[in-house]
């Protein structure tokens, strides 16, 4: 054994590869003769060693270790003192070490470097909850929440942005860093900022309680110089359209009323009271109809940004459940009383002629809100029919349904007098009543039925709703659309919102052309460094998103140009 330590390594493992079931009888204090491949590792390369094979030689009392690698150091410890059983395959290190040739293990003694090359990441950068160091803010803004003036503002950077609004292309806004640290500079601290603003709200506070104070001094002022400012346009509205329809049956109801109550007083005739209640009722109601028609054609404001063109459904619905109550309620009330208690009746004939004066207002109030309805049914492409159960116009609807109830309630409370005229008996009189208050029932709850559903903002027709989704989707910069939802907000208003999922490469293709390209290769060749690559990729990454926005707007205002009923429209990014 003592031969064995001058020769080289790898005979020492075909000596153990080959003799490996004799071995295995022998002592067990026999260590393994080879201990595989070591390596060790840095961030950048791999070191590959060869095995530290080592032979024991067993003397008399001592054990002494050759090792042809020339090392000194005493071997690790096995991992258990037996030798490996002839049953049992070898390890791992040691199954590798007959596949290599002799030339093979020779070129292995020497250390060996591997370059892997390593993946650079950008560090992630935690922001936290609250981080507003790149967020804008506009002039007003800046002004009212950080108490400057415009003379503070003048010095700090400005940036030109795309403007929300359809009637400016672009506006100035400021970075809010450099607006919180020039409130800092002018105040001085954060108390003394604040101390301001509770300040500032005290004094509008103030300013609130004495508005109406303020708008009657408003208005002295104005009366004293002159008012030079336009005619409001709510006078105009009365003049055409469903303004001039509720204006004439106002006068006209009102007239009958008057008449018929007259009529009444001197017949006592339960028809004709029905009659007269069933005009006061129309009165009130249109007068209720040209407030909601005054108030809907308000300009949008802070607290209702949409507008108030839903005044008009409002005040048709309240005018139907007057109807019900005033209407109905006492003609039912009149008719079931002179069941109850019948008594005999005047003189008709003044009550005949009233109720043919009536029926000639009545139809000329029903021929014109006729008219209106015809023309606003063509000009949207509806019939008649789906024009008023639609309610597209819940002005001209209440107008045409009452003058129709009335028209129909002068024929049943004629016919009604005239068999108590020919019979004698009052109680034809009393059914008539109740006839009529039925009749107005009816059309309240129509009236209530179909002003509820247009409050509820029901979606409109579903061929208009695939017109404007084909729209969007024969734009090269859309590639779906999802989620569509068009409302009727009133009046022939549509809220469009939908869900719109953008081609990347048209929008970035569209970014692209309109830049200097040599100039963008010369950025992309001067890249080198990881940070180099950041700002590039931010730089254009930010126009890039601009030019997304631009597209969005672009075609919004398209949806709104090609359909002008399209008011509001809502596209979100997917």
């Amino acid at each position: 054994m003592y031969s064995l330590a001058h020769r080289p390594w790898h005979v020492f493992c075909r000596i153990s590869l080959q003799h490996r079931s004799s071995l295995s009888h022998r002592s067990p204090r026999f260590p393994q003769l080879c201990y595989g491949w070591q390596s060790a590792t840095s961030i950048h390369s791999w070191r590959l060693t060869p095995p530290d094979c080592r032979v024991s030689s067993v003397g008399l009392g001592r054990i002494q270790r050759y090792s042809a690698s020339g090392d000194s150091k005493d071997p690790p410890k096995a991992q258990s003192a037996e030798a490996p059983s002839a049953d049992k395959p070898p390890s791992g290190d040691l199954k590798a070490t007959p596949s290599l040739s002799d030339a093979a293990a020779e070129g292995l003694t020497k250390t060996e470097s591997i370059q892997v090359k390593v993946r650079a990441v950008l560090k992630k950068r935690e922001y936290g909850p609250k981080y507003t160091q790149n967020n804008f803010i506009t002039a007003v803004r800046a002004m009212n929440e950080f108490c400057l003036k415009p003379s503070d503002l003048v010095q700090l950077r400005k940036i030109r942005r795309r403007s929300p609004h359809d009637d400016t292309e672009a506006f100035t806004v400021f970075l809010r860093s450099d607006v919180e640290a020039k409130a800092l500079d002018v105040w001085g601290s954060h108390e003394a900022l604040a101390r301001e603003r509770n300040l500032r709200k005290e004094v509008e506070r103030e300013y609130q309680e004495n508005i109406f104070r303020n708008q009657q001094l408003l208005k002295e002022y104005k009366d004293f110089w002159g008012n030079t400012k336009p005619r409001s346009g709510k006078r105009t509205t009365f003049l055409q359209g469903p303004g001039k329809v509720v204006m004439v049956a106002i006068c006209i109801n009102g007239l009958n009323f008057f008449f018929k109550l007259l009529a009444w007083v001197y017949t006592g005739s339960a028809s004709m009271f029905s009659e007269a209640i069933h005009s006061l009722a129309d009165t009130c109601n249109q007068a209720l109809l040209a407030v909601g028609i005054s108030q809907s054609v308000r300009n949008p404001d802070a607290v209702h940004p949409y507008g108030f063109s839903n005044m008009r459904y409002i005040a048709s619905l309240i005018s139907g459940v007057g109807i019900f109550m005033m209407g109905a309620g006492l003609s039912w009330y009149h008719g079931i009383m002179g069941l109850l208690h019948p008594e005999p009746m005047e003189s008709l004939l003044w009550a005949y002629c009233i109720l043919a004066g009536s029926l000639v207002s009545e139809g000329a109030t029903l021929l014109v809100a006729s008219n209106e309805i015809k023309k606003s049914a063509r000009l949207q492409g509806l019939s008649f029919y789906e024009y008023v159960m639609q309610s597209r116009d819940p002005s001209t609807n209440v107008v045409l349904l009452e003058d129709a109830a009335a028209v129909l309630g002068v024929i049943m409370a004629a016919g009604c007098m005239g068999l108590t005229s020919l019979t004698g008996n009052p109680l034809y009189d009393s059914l008539g009543s109740l006839g009529v208050g039925t009749l107005l029932g009816a059309v309240s709850a129509f009236l209530i039925y179909t002003n509820t559903e247009a409050l509820l903002a029901p979606s409109i027709q579903a061929e208009h709703v695939q017109k404007l989704t084909e729209f969007l989707e024969n734009d090269p910069a859309v590639r779906a659309i999802h989620d569509v939802k068009a409302t009727d907000m009133g009046l022939s208003k549509v809220r469009f919102k939908a869900e719109v999922d953008f081609d990347g490469r048209v929008v970035t293709r569209s970014y692209l052309e309109k830049q200097d390209i040599d100039q963008i290769l010369n950025d992309i060749q001067q890249v080198k460094t990881p940070e180099e690559l950041e700002n590039f990729m931010l730089k254009h990454g930010e126009n890039i998103i601009d030019t997304l926005g631009a597209e969005v707007d672009r075609l919004e205002k398209e949806l709104k140009q090609r359909n002008p009923e399209v008011r509001h429209v809502d596209l979100e990014i997917l």
